[in-house]
């Protein structure tokens, strides 16, 4: 196994806490990598259990990460010209794939921080990526776009904490509407040694973990399926150097 200085590994705790219509509220163990686009993590004979692919991610599986976030920045009117790019995300493990939430923080070329990309995607299939530039304490707002939940509409924005994580992780959204109590969702861990005993022992303890999270999701939207919480129909969605 051969990962890069900067290649991290995170056992995280994700909470989600929605508090109207209906009060629901979780919390469950998960994890999550920190990777260098251009000096992805080579596992090996473990590279079935974290593999970082193109497809996975905004932009054509035929590109390549960099070459993808690139193309959607160039969108944006920003260049990095040559910069770091650090990618927080599950990878695909036993061919099984799929992130929530993740994060690239884009720098320049002397390392300042440029911009910082959230890319979201949903349980249809559907993805968004989110370009803001947060203050020095990882703070920005952006309108909502990509519908996630069929209990909630595009309506409102977010407010965001996404400092780069070191040892400790530690990510918060939170979507605002008007009238309306705030939803929030936190992912926050710490660092774990990047050896092939820690693959192995997450895909142990949390096989098939990308599996699992979806699983999770459609779970929790059963139970307020269940409590009669209004659903709201799901728009059209495309955006461009994304899809």
């Amino acid at each position: 196994m051969k990962a890069s200085l900067t290649t991290r590994i995170y056992a995280t705790s994700v909470a989600h806490a929605r508090s109207e219509p209906v009060r629901h509220s979780f919390r469950h163990r998960s994890h999550t990598w920190l990777v260098d686009l251009d000096d992805l993590p080579r596992l090996g004979i473990l590279g079935p259990l974290g593999r970082f692919l193109p497809r996975d991610h905004l932009g054509s599986g035929a590109g390549t990460l960099r070459g993808n976030l690139e193309a959607y920045l160039d969108t944006q009117g920003v260049t990095l010209q040559g910069g770091q790019v650090r990618m927080l995300a599950m990878p695909r493990v036993l061919g099984a794939v799929f992130n929530p939430i993740s994060v690239y923080w884009c720098h320049g070329p002397q390392g300042e921080l440029r911009c910082t990309v959230v890319e979201v995607h949903n349980t249809y299939g559907d993805r968004h990526a989110y370009l803001v530039h947060p203050d020095e304490r990882g703070r920005a707002e952006v309108d909502k776009t990509l519908y996630v939940s069929p209990f909630n509409d595009v309506s409102g924005y977010y407010r965001l904490t996404v400092p780069e994580p070191d040892d400790r992780l530690r990510l918060q959204v939170v979507l605002e509407r008007p009238g309306r109590d705030p939803f929030v969702a936190t992912v926050s861990g710490r660092s774990l040694p990047v050896t092939a005993g820690t693959v192995l022992r997450l895909a142990v303890r949390q096989p098939l973990e990308p599996l699992a999270v979806s699983a999770r999701i459609r779970v929790h939207g059963v139970r307020l399926w269940l409590r009669r919480l209004p659903v709201h129909p799901r728009p059209t969605h495309h955006q461009e150097a994304v899809q």
